[in-house]
């Protein structure tokens, strides 16, 4: 099973008699990023988040560590390693300046199983 923290049942708020969802953090749409770009989801098994800043820029470096199990999802795993250097993101506001695999680790027994680990820097446009 998946363990999906980011997609848990959002509350609405009613706003001038609307229901509104509350705004997803910069991360969470990162990471559903991420996951169109595997072709589906993989387990977050942790995200980092740190402030990072430049003589002209700011923005923050966020490192993600994702767990894909099983054969279909290896497979998609070794995609997301293929793609993710020349990946064009979209975020509001916001350029993926460098998003680079920084480890992959293969287990085969008991299950084929890639964990990847993965870091973006993403500044603040203009």
């Amino acid at each position: 099973m998946v363990a999906d923290p980011v997609r848990l049942e959002d509350r609405p708020t009613l706003t001038a008699g609307r229901s509104r969802r509350p705004a997803r953090a910069t991360w969470q749409r990162l990471l559903d990023q991420l996951w169109q770009l595997a072709g589906g989801p993989a387990e977050l098994i942790a995200h980092t988040e740190r402030a990072w800043a430049s003589a002209t820029f700011s923005g923050a470096r966020h490192g993600f560590t994702l767990d894909f199990a099983g054969a279909a999802a290896v497979s998609r795993g070794e995609g997301l390693i293929a793609d993710l250097p020349e990946h064009e993101f979209t975020l509001p506001g916001l350029l993926v300046a460098d998003a680079a695999v920084v480890s992959a680790n293969h287990t085969l027994a008991p299950m084929p199983r890639l964990t990847v680990t993965c870091e973006l820097l993403l500044v603040e446009e203009g």
